[in-house]
This record gives C-alpha cells, sequence and structure tokens, in this order.
C-alpha cells in the first residue's frame, strides 16, 4: 500500500482510509483525514488496525476473530498512528495486539487472531437465507460510511431509533484479498446499535465501548451482505447485542457482538 496526503478531503473513499502508510517495523499511520463534526466512527478505526496486524502476518493467515475497546473519542481530522505487537506465531494460528493513538492517547485497543485456513467440517446450527432482493427494496443510507450502499427491508423492530436489519456492500470494486474484505466488514459492524430497539424518550443508546467480530467464512464485501443485529440486555448504563452478516444465499460469514452506551436522555 502506498503512502497518501494527510490534506483533509472532502470524500475519501473507503480504500483511501484503508491505505496505512508505515512509518517502521510494526508502526503504521493512517493518514487519510477529513472534516466530521461527530468523533471519529468506531468501525473506522478498528479497520484500519485489523489491517495494520494483518501487515504483520504471513499472507495465507486471515483474520478469524478480533476484540476492541473503544478509550477515548477519536479525531477524523487528525492521523491515527497504530503500534502492533507481535505476540505470538504458532504453527497455524498468530496473535496480535493493537493500539490506535492520536495526540498521545491512546483512543483505541484491539487483539486480534489470524489462522491458517484448514479443511473440515463445515456447518451451521441455524442456518437462514436472508429475505428480500436489496436491488428491488428502498435505499438505505449508511450514515458516515464512505464508498457503501445499503437498502432497507422490513425493520423487527419499526420504532427503532435506528435499523437494526438491512443489506449493504461496498460500491468499490474490491481485489481479490481476503484480510481487506475483512477489514471492510469490520468497517461496516459497528454501524447502527441493536439496542436501539430498547430506546424510547426517556434513554437511547451511544457510544460504542467494546467490539468483537468472529469471521467464519470468506466472503466479497463488495457484493450484498445482509447485517441483523439482535438486541439482548440493557442494564446498568451498558447495552448489549449480537448481530450476524450473512451473503445473498444465506452463507454466515461473521458473527458480532458489541456493548456500548445506554443511559437516560439529558435534559
Amino acid at each position: 500500500m502506498h503512502a497518501v496526503s494527510e490534506t483533509a478531503v472532502a470524500e475519501p473513499t473507503l480504500a483511501d482510509l484503508l491505505d496505512l502508510e508505515e512509518i517502521d517495523r510494526d508502526l503504521y499511520r493512517a493518514t487519510r483525514v477529513f472534516d466530521d463534526p461527530l468523533p471519529l466512527y468506531g468501525g473506522q478505526v478498528a479497520a484500519q488496525a485489523l489491517a495494520a496486524a494483518g501487515r504483520t502476518v504471513e499472507p495465507e493467515r486471515l483474520p478469524h476473530s478480533l476484540h476492541g475497546y473503544f478509550l477515548r473519542p477519536g479525531d477524523a481530522t487528525r492521523p491515527t498512528i497504530f503500534h502492533v505487537d507481535r505476540d505470538r506465531d504458532g504453527g497455524s494460528y498468530s496473535a496480535r495486539r493493537v493500539v490506535a493513538v492520536q495526540n498521545g492517547e491512546v483512543i483505541f485497543n484491539m487483539s486480534a487472531s489470524f489462522h491458517r485456513p484448514e479443511e473440515g467440517v463445515d456447518r451451521e446450527a441455524h442456518p437462514e437465507r436472508p429475505e428480500g432482493d436489496p436491488e428491488e427494496l428502498p435505499s438505505g443510507g449508511m450514515p458516515r460510511l464512505f464508498s457503501m450502499r445499503g437498502a432497507l427491508p422490513p425493520q423487527p423492530y419499526p420504532d427503532g431509533q435506528w435499523p437494526t436489519r438491512f443489506w449493504a456492500r461496498c460500491e468499490l470494486h474490491l481485489p481479490d484479498d481476503p484480510l481487506l474484505h475483512a477489514c471492510v466488514l469490520t468497517y461496516l459492524s459497528d454501524i447502527s446499535s441493536g439496542v436501539a430497539a430498547f430506546g424510547d424518550e426517556k434513554a437511547s443508546a451511544s457510544s460504542s465501548l467494546d467490539h468483537a467480530v468472529w469471521f467464519h467464512r470468506p466472503g466479497r464485501l463488495d457484493e450484498w451482505v445482509h447485517m441483523d443485529l439482535v438486541p439482548q440486555s440493557v442494564a446498568g448504563g451498558r447495552g448489549w447485542y449480537t448481530g450476524t452478516v450473512r451473503t445473498r444465499d444465506g452463507v454466515l460469514l461473521a458473527s458480532l457482538a458489541q456493548e456500548c452506551l445506554f443511559r437516560n436522555r439529558r435534559r
């Protein structure tokens, strides 16, 4: 990947955001910045952290899981530095830790594990084929996401604060790079919130706290995928939900879980 300018641009592409500059061994910088009135989108920093980690493992080893914590609000107008620790390289697995830094402070950390694919059993306990054709459904805006297109099927929680079920695909033609597609899936995975269904006039979901993704099978993110977020629990000022990402044919690509703030609205 090539270094990019630090000059702020109005409309970067997702490819721009994932194009990290290598500063030194295990040290990378995301230099494409832009104006945004909101804190840096969590899916962006998580996807960039996974891209940095993936640069330090053998190409045939693909991410199978990541677990991250959002520690401070990021700033989209500033470059982000990613430091990767190579915890272990085993016979078929590699473990990495990534710290994302802005202005000398850690804004996000992640543990990620990579695995050389193996032949074996391929089954799913609860197979499901998503309903509807995304090309025929109403267009669903993908707020804050670059190079992504969305479509909205009927919602299981129509009164929810945000949609919890939707189709999405990257509008860029992506190369046959499984790591890149996993990074794009990670970018998508933090959008919306499963606990939005619990929101009302008194309380609502807000900032992400921690986020996990398990990559079960490789898939293309420049083709339609279906995300379904399921609310699970709200208590103690936090909400927790799970989710799945499937292909149009119903193949389960990834599962996710997230905990976020869920607090009373300020009056």
